[in-house]
């Protein structure tokens, strides 16, 4: 049964403000929505078409989303054209983003305090302004371990994931 097309729009509009919010663009995150809803592959022009956007700016989504790993290309038998449909299961979606924001935003906080760090070894700095940069190298790399120790695999984030919800439950 095809959802209800109220609600898909609502879905679809929400989901591009909150990935706005996220630093996503919003066109990107739209898409992603409709893929999300869409009960069967959309191709390219199904897509800039339903969301009333050019199609480069709906071809530079879709390669923006494959990029992310959270969208796929497919075929349609007897078609020569791309079709597009999202990731299904939405742990693994959740997953991929988390690994593409943590290259894209701690990694260059952990390489530009490293840097910090190394460059203001011996310039006489100030030791409160040194001390305060080696706490939040410390505070990041211990981060950056967390995450490439979640993110090895989807497997092992989610049952990292799975682990930490029942460590709540149990605490509740």
């Amino acid at each position: 049964m095809a959802m209800n097309e109220k609600v898909k729009q609502k879905f679809i509009e929400t989901w591009g403000a909150m990935g706005s919010l996220w630093g996503i663009n919003t066109s990107v995150a739209r898409v992603h929505a409709l893929l999300m809803v869409s009960e069967k592959p959309l191709g390219l022009d199904d897509i800039s078409e339903e969301l009333k956007i050019s199609r480069g700016n709906a071809s530079m989504c879709l390669k923006e989303l494959r990029n992310w790993g959270v969208i796929k290309k497919a075929r349609e038998t007897g078609d020569r054209r791309d079709f597009y449909l999202s990731e299904d299961d939405v742990w693994t979606m959740f997953i991929r983003i988390v690994r593409e924001r943590k290259r894209r935003e701690l990694d260059p906080a952990v390489d530009s305090v490293r840097k910090v760090l190394a460059e203001s070894k011996d310039d006489g700095s100030d030791p409160k302004v040194k001390a305060r940069f080696s706490q939040m190298n410390e505070m990041l790399e211990t981060m950056n371990s967390l995450a490439e120790a979640f993110l090895k695999s989807d497997e092992d984030a989610k049952a990292a994931l799975s682990l930490l919800s029942n460590m709540v439950k149990m605490r509740d």
